[in-house]
């Protein structure tokens, strides 16, 4: 079967195939498709111009829905102060682990340390205290996009890195219904880019106390199922109620004459979405780019390229498409075979592939190849228009029904120990929690799977603890995660 498998999907022998070593598939899809390479820093990636053009189109989505929404991008220093870390007790002991320190300045010690921001929750308090004084000022919803730094011990380009790239989002608010409805919000706003543009279903719920975010009164997540059935976390939404306000004294006049702290949100997406949309739709050719975030999303490559009119030919195609704004490429490389450049160009994962040689120019018409399904379709040229907006939008929607129907595949529910193990030997369990910590601590040393989120939808399924047997009234996923 895995042989058959394998010629259906024309297996490339230089990628390692999933079912023998994800891991090391992994690595060679991100390294042979040039999306990264390593650096000479430690745990430090080099975002190739392909990867950041991925990038470069999440923000895109990100950004737009972010000014929808009523936010301003705003830019903060990357060094803080370690006197601004230490204010918010269980904010800094949750990231001490993590923290690059600058303790010179030239040659010259500095008489405090600075830390590589490893989040901006501290800084942004600090001119955040500067900048409100009335509830007119109110609220303030900022957001950047950085990079930061956490000194990783193990670490995986995209997945875990020393630096990497994301946006964090800061708000502040005057009730704490206001607070709540914006980490909602903004965690609805990862849903919709998640599922509707990089075709990735999740599942959004809320953390529990062991796994929320430090220094947050609650943390809620999007948890994605990665082809070998772990859970990547792919963003999270943090409310942190009052905590850092009374820590860095952010207050403000209220309607009546009354010095109130303010009610503050953060709310985070980085690079490792790049990994996920690789880890969810990528196979033995490589990449597999939904057609909404792929930086090219038509490749033209020419047959017989030296004949008379075929250049020309896909030079008018390539206007034509341009002029629908799609993003199309041609291939006019005249040293490379055709079959390399299909090869090359499945590796990098494009949606589309158009192929016109002297025969279909006689014929007004071309290949078509969508790289989800290894199909191959005629399309006259005259209606090449009309046929490539609507192919992309169905590869787009086919896979994310690809994708969640694996994710389906791999959830089940788990009553026990002895079905847990079962279900996070490569899937999501649902089950039933009691809320105690201690449970969580027992799975994740016995199995070494963690609590991923409690879903909205909180219809039981028992009501006893999957560890403990107690009585339980929490829903909650399970599972091994990166």
């Amino acid at each position: 079967m895995a042989k058959d498998n394998e010629k259906k999907q024309g297996f490339v022998e230089h990628i390692t195939p999933r079912d023998v070593d994800f891991s090391q598939w992994y690595t060679d899809i991100i390294l042979k498709s040039e999306l990264v390479d390593y650096s000479p820093v430690r745990g430090c990636m080099v975002l190739r111009p392909y990867g950041f053009a991925i990038w470069e189109s999440i923000k895109e989505q990100m950004d737009k829905r972010f000014k929808e929404t009523g936010h301003e991008n705003v830019y903060m220093p990357m060094l803080i102060p370690e006197s601004l870390l230490l204010k918010e007790a269980e904010h800094v002991e949750g990231f001490a682990p993590e923290v690059a320190w600058v303790t010179h300045g030239g040659n010259e010690k500095l008489q405090e340390r600075l830390a590589i921001r490893p989040t901006s929750e501290t800084i942004f308090c600090a001119m955040y205290s500067k900048w409100v004084s009335s509830w007119r000022d109110l609220p303030m919803k900022y957001n950047q996009w950085c990079s930061v730094m956490r000194w990783e011990k193990s670490t995986r380009p995209f997945l875990r890195t020393s630096e990497f790239l994301w946006q964090e989002g800061h708000t502040i608010h005057a009730t704490p219904e206001e607070a709540q409805e914006e980490t909602m919000q903004m965690l609805e706003v990862y849903r919709e880019v998640a599922e509707d543009e990089l075709a990735m279903p999740v599942i959004v719920g809320q953390k529990s106390e062991k796994e929320k975010f430090a220094g947050a009164r609650a943390t809620y997540s999007m948890e994605a199922m990665m082809q070998d059935g772990k859970a990547l976390q792919a963003g999270t939404s943090h409310n942190f109620g009052t905590n850092f306000a009374e820590a860095f004294d952010i207050q403000y006049l209220n309607k009546e004459g009354k010095l109130t702290y303010v009610h503050e949100t953060s709310w985070g997406t980085s690079t490792r979405l790049i990994g996920a949309i690789i880890m969810t739709h990528g196979d033995e050719r490589g990449l597999k780019l939904p057609p909404h975030i792929a930086p090219t999303q038509v490749v033209i490559v020419p047959i017989a390229a030296h004949k008379g009119g075929v250049i020309e030919k896909c030079n008018e195609v390539f206007s034509e498409l341009k002029g629908l704004d799609l993003r199309v490429k041609l291939d006019d490389r005249d040293t490379l075979s055709p079959g390399f450049k299909f090869n090359d160009w499945e590796l990098k994962g494009v949606p589309v592939r158009v192929e016109v040689g002297p025969r279909d120019i006689e014929n007004g018409q071309c290949v078509v190849f969508r790289r989800d399904t290894y199909e191959k379709q005629t399309v006259a040229l005259a209606d090449l228009a009309t046929v490539l907006p609507e192919l992309l939008e169905d590869i787009q929607q086919n896979m994310f029904r690809i994708a969640a129907d694996f994710r389906q595949s791999r959830i089940a529910e788990a009553h026990n120990m002895e079905e847990l193990e079962k279900v996070v030997d490569g899937g999501f369990a649902k089950t039933m929690w009691c809320g105690e910590r201690a449970c969580e601590d027992e799975i994740k040393e016995k199995l070494s799977a963690s609590s991923r989120n409690m879903p909205f939808d909180q219809t039981p399924i028992g009501d006893t603890c999957v560890c403990c047997g107690k009585k339980a009234d929490k829903v909650i996923y399970f599972a091994k995660a990166y």
